[in-house]
């Protein structure tokens, strides 16, 4: 073996996905989130089924906290400057001056306290999750009474009850989800508002852009979109929750999520099945299961688009497509073209260091970077496999200025494995890189993986909590 035969075919860079905030002027975009929100407004504000004004904000509340949760409400409306972030963050001007509409707080019927022997209850109880549990059942209970009063829940957590957010080793219990579960089956949106993350944190620009784009979403709008998307392309995450029982997994239930091409999401559905294999705690469907689940996923997408069908779909998923699978899919999509399998591996163990030139002219050897590999860089391995970088250097709205939102550390890649397709790779890197802004539950720039496999994740938390699972379509609003 030579040193030749060891050569890596040479890197692409794929430039970072435009954003787009307005359905047909096509000039008013950006690769910024916060500066398009800032410069343009939210993409739904210009539809005709548009988000309502003003958005009516329900509460479940420790005792005595109404004012404080009226504060924060105020405090929408209040220019913030940033205190953290600040080659990222631009200033906060205001709920209604960025989203042209108002966040006010429901009638006093959609704002519930909690009983005010609660905190002493949390505080002494050797198992406080169950008294904190049960005590947030009953209050999502009375204000699931008035649900015609508001469009969005805040539940107000704070920081003495930490201790019952979670449980001893023996339980599997997770406060978060559990309410999620809950608010989701009712068809509430909820937002949790932690006292130290959201409340008493010191960047106050941080948490009304994050605060002000959960709202804006849980009421139905649409921040941004994905500019220059296929529109007649569907992509579809799959993933799986196991459910374990006694002598192991009991059942598995899959989640298929449904979106246009440019990220936006339409709905998801569940499909609770006894046939899947389960191989190291992951499941793997039959042809009839993968069958059933790819034609309702399809279905999916046809109500949304007056009956006409995607001219090509695409489906990822974190583990590899078993043959029965991938005959599956086919079977659904009943053509042998415009379908493609793709497996996103979020942890390769490759790596890669950028070099510049040497500075010395007299010398060969190049020296390390002081910033990472771009974010867009991809390696193609061989006719399936591509190593993408999600993670690394940009630069904001094409300045010259680095930007590494990781802050430090070596970004590791994402590893597409093409199941089934054909042709370059090129479309696929650029939906994907397009699908990791596509996080409407945060303020960054980007995440690691794409939303259809970062919604998936929080999807398996939530579902297994769930006392039961409908055959209707969910709106992924509610479990965000």
């Amino acid at each position: 073996m030579n040193a030749e035969s060891l050569r890596l075919p040479s890197a692409r860079l794929f430039s970072e996905p435009d954003l787009a905030f307005h359905p047909e002027r096509s000039a008013d975009r950006n690769t910024h989130p916060l500066l398009g929100l800032g410069q343009f407004g939210p993409f739904s504000r210009s539809l005709v089924n548009k988000v309502l004004d003003p958005i009516r904000v329900g509460a479940v509340l420790p005792h005595g906290w109404t004012r404080r949760f009226e504060n924060l409400l105020r405090e929408l409306e209040v220019r913030h400057k940033p205190q953290e972030r600040r080659n990222y963050l631009p200033e906060f001007e205001g709920f209604s001056r960025i989203f042209g509409l108002r966040a006010i707080a429901a009638s006093s019927l959609a704002v519930v306290e909690l009983d005010p022997t609660t905190d002493g209850k949390v505080a002494t109880s050797k198992r406080p999750h169950r008294v904190l549990a049960e005590a947030l059942t009953g209050a999502l209970s009375a204000v699931a009474a008035r649900r015609t009063e508001f469009d969005v829940l805040f539940v107000l957590l704070p920081s003495a009850w930490e201790p019952a957010f979670g449980s001893a080793s023996d339980e599997d219990f997770d406060l978060h989800d559990y309410v999620k579960a809950i608010t989701a089956v009712r068809g509430i949106p909820m937002q949790i508002v932690l006292e130290d993350s959201a409340l008493s944190y010191f960047c106050r620009c941080s948490v009304m852009w994050r605060l002000s784009i959960a709202l804006y979403v849980k009421a139905g709008g649409v921040p941004w979109k994905v500019a220059d998307a296929d529109p007649e392309t569907a992509i579809v995450g799959l993933s799986y929750a196991v459910r374990l029982g006694v002598a192991g997994p009991a059942y598995v239930t899959c989640c298929s999520q449904v979106f246009d091409a440019d990220g936006a999401g339409l709905e998801f559905i569940l499909y609770e099945t006894d046939q899947a294999v389960v191989q190291k705690r992951n499941p793997f469907l039959s042809r009839a299961e993968m069958r059933r689940i790819m034609a309702r996923s399809l279905d999916l997408y046809q109500r949304r688009h007056a009956g006409r069908p995607p001219k090509r779909v695409i489906v990822h998923k974190t583990t590899e497509f078993k043959m029965d699978e991938v005959e599956g899919c086919f079977d659904a999509w009943r053509s042998p073209e415009g379908l493609d399998l793709l497996q996103v591996q979020q942890s390769p163990l490759w790596r890669a260091v950028k070099i510049d030139r040497p500075r010395d002219s007299r010398s060969s050897k190049g020296v390390p970077a002081n910033y990472p590999v771009e974010r867009g860089t991809a390696i193609q391995l061989g006719g399936r496999d591509v190593l993408v970088w999600t993670q690394g250097n940009t630069r904001l709205n094409g300045s010259g200025a680095n930007y590494y939102k990781e802050g430090k550390g070596i970004p590791a890649p994402v590893l597409l494995t093409r199941f089934a397709g054909h042709g370059s790779f090129d479309t696929e890197c650029i939906s994907l890189l397009g699908l990791t802004k596509m996080n409407w539950n945060n303020d960054g720039l980007y995440d690691r993986l794409p939303v259809t496999l970062s919604y998936a994740q929080v999807l398996a938390r939530t579902i297994k909590r769930m006392p039961q699972i409908s055959s209707t379509p969910y709106q992924l609003r509610f479990f965000m």
